[in-house]
């Protein structure tokens, strides 16, 4: 059984997020930058048994793509070549980083750790996980 992964992307950095190989829990792994990102997937795949990989699908309200879009498209395209095995799922962001502050803020975590926004990344790359699990796995 392998892991499922899912990518926060941004232009600067990127938050990950992974399953257990059982595919119940979703653990935030790391914030990374984003230009060392395809060199850290592909240590972890090859340590890990990756199944799949969800990315955020940045879109607009109404559901027209955003300024971050084409950036999030060019790198599904670059996960989809690098990873021919591994479906590439995007995914709806819109709210991620919003509901990742708010979770922070329920968790009790201090102010000046909520303003870092690699911890923001992170938690958003959960969320989403733990979204998709609970709507994707029987």
């Amino acid at each position: 059984m392998g892991r499922i992964i899912a990518l926060d992307y941004g232009k600067k950095r990127t938050g990950i997020a992974a399953t257990d190989p059982l595919k119940i829990i979703a653990n935030g792994l790391l914030t990374i930058e984003t230009e060392k990102l395809f060199d850290f997937l592909k240590d972890y795949a090859g340590k890990e048994s990756v199944e799949k990989i969800i990315i955020g699908n940045p879109t607009n309200l109404d559901g027209s793509p955003t300024d971050a879009t084409a950036s999030v498209q060019h790198c599904i395209r670059r996960l989809k070549n690098l990873f021919p095995a591994i479906p590439v799922i995007p995914v709806d962001e819109r709210y991620s980083s919003k509901m990742a502050s708010r979770a922070m803020v329920e968790m009790g975590m201090k102010k000046k750790d909520r303003r870092e926004k690699s911890n923001i990344d992170v938690i958003a790359a959960t969320m989403m996980l733990q979204d998709y699990l609970a709507n994707n796995i029987l």
